[in-house]
């Protein structure tokens, strides 16, 4: 006969060991896929969307870094970049394209334009950046940066992946069904 204490710890180290063998190797494979299979969706609204270009062709090669240059719908992208100044008029849809990717979803802020709004700052129509319609995970600095930023702000959000914890859609809910 077992005491109902003695069978509380043992499902709770139970729970211990199945996070540890089977959790953390999960947590690592779909943080590696993640990191190397970025999928882009350009904003491009100004001259950052040529520096851009340079950083994705052979001399710099983004797709050595995992960003994948195959274009699919805004539902198979999981990487927002913004390039370049961003208008009231355009803010809804910039939103709207943030809305339509999955989960989980990061996003670059690319030059000065979309950080801060750029040589534009003082306009009434330009936003002081694209932060205040979603969420940035990375800024890019510079008018137009070059593409080693491009490359360093990729690798700055791949570091950044591969610190976050995977749990499936539904241990999601039940946790917030919980708290």
């Amino acid at each position: 006969m077992v005491k109902s204490g003695a069978l509380a710890i043992l499902v709770g180290r139970l729970n211990d060991v199945l996070q540890y063998a089977v959790g953390e190797p999960l947590n690592y494979l779909v943080n590696w896929g993640r990191i190397y299979s970025l999928w882009p969706v350009h904003l491009e609204t100004a001259c950052c969307s040529i520096e851009f270009g340079a950083a994705s062709g052979p001399r710099y090669d983004l797709e050595r870094y995992g960003v994948l240059e195959a274009f699919g719908s805004l539902r198979q992208c999981d990487l927002l970049i913004v390039q370049g100044t961003v208008n009231r008029k355009v803010a809804p849809r910039v939103r709207m394209v943030y809305d339509q990717m999955p989960d989980p979803k990061y996003v670059i802020s690319m030059g000065a334009c979309s950080n801060t709004g750029g040589l534009y700052f003082d306009s009434y129509n330009v936003l002081k950046g694209v932060d205040s319609i979603v969420p940035v995970d990375v800024y890019i600095p510079g008018c137009p940066p070059r593409p080693e930023a491009i490359i360093q702000a990729l690798i700055m959000l791949q570091n950044k992946i591969k610190k976050q914890k995977f749990a499936p859609p539904e241990l999601k809910q039940i946790e917030t069904k919980v708290a």
